[in-house]
């Protein structure tokens, strides 16, 4: 299965497919833009934070929202749909490369 994940205004949407395949029984999650990429981190324990990954429609795909962690890199009202993710053994994280800066605004 390829992932890919969609993004508008600071909000991730994930399938449930992707959910289940990288975040199976996770209620939250971390957001973080770094490296030059959207990592999307599972929160095993509640009392850590993150974001809740709510459930969006029937289907089970989910959402997290995390407007702040877009705006504080000039992302803020960025949209892109299907971008390519993949599992990153190293950063414990589902990542994404985003555009550089000058494409995404």
């Amino acid at each position: 299965m390829a992932a890919t994940v969609d993004v508008r205004a600071g909000t991730v949407y994930l399938s449930a497919a992707v959910v289940e395949r990288y975040f199976p029984g996770i209620d939250a999650v971390i957001v973080l833009i770094r490296e030059g990429g959207l990592q999307v981190l599972p929160v095993h324990r509640m009392a850590a934070g993150g974001c809740l990954l709510k459930v969006r429609n029937a289907a089970g795909d989910r959402v997290a929202t995390a407007p702040d962690v877009f705006h504080a890199n000039g992302l803020g009202d960025w949209a892109a749909e299907g971008l390519a993710a993949r599992w990153s053994a190293h950063h414990g994280a589902l990542v994404v490369d985003l555009p550089s800066m000058e494409t995404a605004n």
